[in-house]
């Protein structure tokens, strides 16, 4: 007699209808139904017990019952031919263990009188979603003794399964009858949900195309558990656990490969391993693949493998083994994208940084921001692009090589070239834009600006310049190359100011070295003195290479003299200067400080005339001569209020005087006025130049420790410290703060 039979006879000896033993036991009508009918196959331990204990059952009979379950378990198991078997998982999974972790715990939280756990594993093609998957359900085979069951949903094939489909198989997984299985596909996921909720059972849907795939494959209430792999986030179902898969760790990405190739391990020595994950881009797919290469070549070394992976032109194409690729892998993501997609999507590989904004998305698209924006959430939910905070977007490696494949298969070579120069033409023009907000004699953007950022304030200027530091510079570095000279001076000339509160980017000596050399191949003689002074200040500021600063600058200097142009010749001596005082040679900087401001005044240059009266300062603090070097601080701020100087120089001339006014003040150990001066100096250099605020704070903390306020000392100079060596301040000034601190511990 079969499980179903012995319990109806059971019930009706007792003279219980079906709903009375529901009432009962807990157990649902439909599930005992089922049960009896032969529907569904006999129940797990705990909903056994409940049954038999509503039926009042003597050992011998509750003994009996529970053989013919087993019996019937067993039958289904072995006896029938199975269907939504797990396929064959690796031997050799690797990592991922924060993400088994957090699927483990979701999964085992789960109650009988509580919704169905269920996990969606998304991310790009490649990452070993369906490995994953079902590494984990095999490591939880013994919390799900009800049976684990998997479905290849086809969600990347041009038509995926249809959910009718999924739910026959998983009904008859299940054990139903295939007679009593539904025809209407909302009666089979009802049927679906009440055969599960009796069960720890735990389900693996893979590769799902959407959220409307997915919904009537979900159970309700229920123990067991469902894991759900997409390319797509799937954003639209709710109460779901999201486990996104990155690329595996270098770390994990060498493990992987050696475990791979085996018996040829000895073959590879550490940083060639190394070299192989990273040119796979840590992506298990191409792992996996490149490992398989290695292992079936016993010729290849790591070395020779990595060669070939070398060029980025033939990556692709040498990341395929049998039946695996993948740029096959992609393309199946790439079909499913709309038209308009895909030409963003391999229009995209133009964009020369590592990330980028929606607005470069949609100059090379050539939509408005608003459809860019669709097109990008597009890529991302099939994993073909990757977030990188709130609105940047990447590429990773391997996709960027297929992106680029796309765009030279799929659209001509002037097409391609207009794409670009679209893209260079646009950075450049925002660049410049953004840049000026920063000169005096321009500011905000002009009311004819239609660009498609804000530019309304200097902070989302300077924002911009940040954040597509890497895009602008290499569109720089593209005009440069198609001789675009005057365009490249003009980028520079708009930096000028900007790179004064950046120095710390490092790629100014760079910029203005491109200048420099565009400058001295066009006409304009004047303009090769400026870029050749902007270059001088780069290899001052950046690289501290102050020697060949001042030779820089003193080259400038004498072109400007052969001009006869006193103006640039005060901003060339001012540069000299500069580099002179940074090495100590104070009385040399004197001169050409002292030299500059008096050609700056016969040239009328008022805003050159006080910034050359700093620096006058500056030279007199090093030799010590602090008195003088007050009275010229004063007079410069005195000379501020009285000459007409633009806003944004004069907020700079009066942020470096009271700057140096009170540093000579602490120095000649004038305490109580160092103090007053700092404090006065601070709103200005935050204001100005954020990387002043670390030598004000200096200061401050000397003058507090002097005084004997020593945890305000403390405070102060711990700042210093931080902010010194956030800016990579000169060395000296890093240690002289540390030391102050020190010593206010004695």
């Amino acid at each position: 007699m079969s499980f179903g039979r012995r319990l109806r006879a059971l019930r009706q000896s007792v003279g219980m209808t079906i709903e009375d033993l529901s009432e009962t036991s807990g157990v649902s009508g439909r599930a005992i139904s089922d049960m009896e009918r032969g529907h569904s196959r006999a129940p797990q331990e705990r909903t056994l017990t409940a049954l038999a204990d509503a039926l009042r059952l003597s050992d011998a009979e509750r003994d009996g019952l529970v053989q013919l379950a087993r019996s019937d378990r067993s039958e289904s198991r072995i006896g029938r031919p199975r269907v939504c078997e797990l396929p064959r998982g690796v031997t050799d999974f690797i990592g991922r263990a924060a993400e088994l972790e957090l699927l483990r715990r979701h999964g085992l939280a789960a109650s009988t009188d509580g919704p169905m756990p269920v996990v969606v594993v998304h991310g790009q093609p490649g990452l070993g979603k369906t490995a994953f998957a079902i590494w984990s359900t095999e490591q939880l085979r013994e919390a799900f003794p009800d049976g684990q069951f998997y479905v290849d949903l086809r969600g990347t094939d041009p038509m995926p399964m249809p959910v009718g489909e999924a739910l026959l198989r998983l009904l008859r997984a299940l054990g139903v009858n295939p007679r009593g299985i539904a025809k209407d596909e909302q009666e089979r996921a009802s049927q679906l949900r009440a055969g599960l909720r009796e069960r720890r059972c735990l389900l693996v849907l893979d590769n799902a195309a959407h959220e409307a795939q997915v919904r009537p494959l979900l159970p309700g209430q229920g123990a067991g558990m469902v894991v759900v792999t997409s390319r797509r986030t799937l954003g639209g179902l709710e109460g779901v656990l999201r486990i996104e898969l990155p690329p595996l760790a270098p770390r994990e990405s060498a493990d992987l490969l050696r475990a791979i190739v085996r018996d040829t391990s000895d073959r590879a020595a550490a940083d060639e391993v190394a070299e192989v994950a990273r040119l796979c881009g840590n992506l298990p797919l191409a792992l996996r693949i490149a490992g398989t290469r290695l292992a079936s070549r016993p010729g290849w070394t790591m070395g020779h493998l990595a060669d070939r992976l070398s060029d980025a032109d033939r990556r692709l194409a040498n990341l395929t083994a049998g039946d695996l690729g993948v740029g096959p892998a992609f393309v199946l993501s790439y079909a499913q994208l709309s038209v308009p997609a895909q030409a963003m999507f391999r229009r995209l590989a133009h964009v020369p940084g590592v990330d980028f904004g929606a607005p470069i998305a949609a100059v090379l698209s050539q939509n408005d921001l608003y459809d860019a924006e669709d097109q990008l959430d597009e890529l991302v939910d099939l994993g073909l692009l990757q977030p990188e905070g709130v609105d940047r977007y990447r590429f990773h490696d391997l996709i960027r090589l297929f992106a680029a494949d796309r765009l030279r298969t799929e659209e001509a070579a002037d097409a391609r070239a207009a794409t670009e120069r679209r893209m260079v033409d646009w950075l450049l023009e925002t660049a410049i834009t953004a840049g000026r907000w920063f000169e005096p004699g321009f500011g905000a953007p002009p009311d004819n600006w239609r660009g498609l950022i804000s530019l309304d304030t200097a902070e989302q200027a300077q924002d911009w310049l940040r954040v597509e530091g890497d895009n602008w510079l290499a569109a720089l570095r593209l005009a440069n190359a198609a001789g675009e000279h005057q365009r490249v001076v003009d980028v520079a000339e708009a930096m000028h100011w900007y790179s004064d509160r950046t120095v710390h980017w490092g790629h100014w000596p760079e910029v203005f070295g491109l200048s420099r050399a565009a400058a001295a191949r066009l006409p304009d003689r004047g303009q090769e003195i400026t870029h050749i002074n902007y270059y001088a200040w780069a290899v001052h500021t950046c690289e501290r290479r102050y020697e060949e600063s001042a030779a820089l600058a003193m080259d400038a200097y004498r072109l400007a003299e052969g001009l006869g142009d006193t103006m640039k010749q005060a901003n060339a001596l001012q540069y000299a200067g500069d580099a002179w005082k940074a090495v100590g040679d104070f009385g040399r900087a004197l001169w050409a400080f002292r030299r500059a401001r008096d050609q700056a005044d016969a040239a009328g240059s008022d805003d050159v005339y006080v910034h050359a009266g700093v620096r006058v300062g500056a030279a007199l603090f090093g030799l010590g001569r602090f008195d003088e070097a007050l009275d010229e601080f004063r007079a410069v701020l005195r000379e501020v209020d009285k000459r007409p100087i633009a806003p944004a120089s004069a907020l700079a001339a009066r942020a470096t005087a009271r700057l140096w006014a009170a540093r000579t003040l602490a120095d000649a150990q004038r305490w109580p006025e160092a103090l007053d001066e700092a404090t006065r100096a601070l709103p200005l250099a935050t204001e100005y130049a954020p990387r002043a605020i670390g030598h004000v704070h200096m200061t401050l903390g000397r003058a507090r420790a002097a005084l004997g306020a020593t945890d305000e000392a403390r405070d102060h100079l711990t700042r210093a410290v931080k902010l010194l060596e956030h800016i990579a301040a000169d060395e000296r000034m890093i240690t002289f703060a540390k030391s102050e601190l020190a010593a206010l511990d004695g």
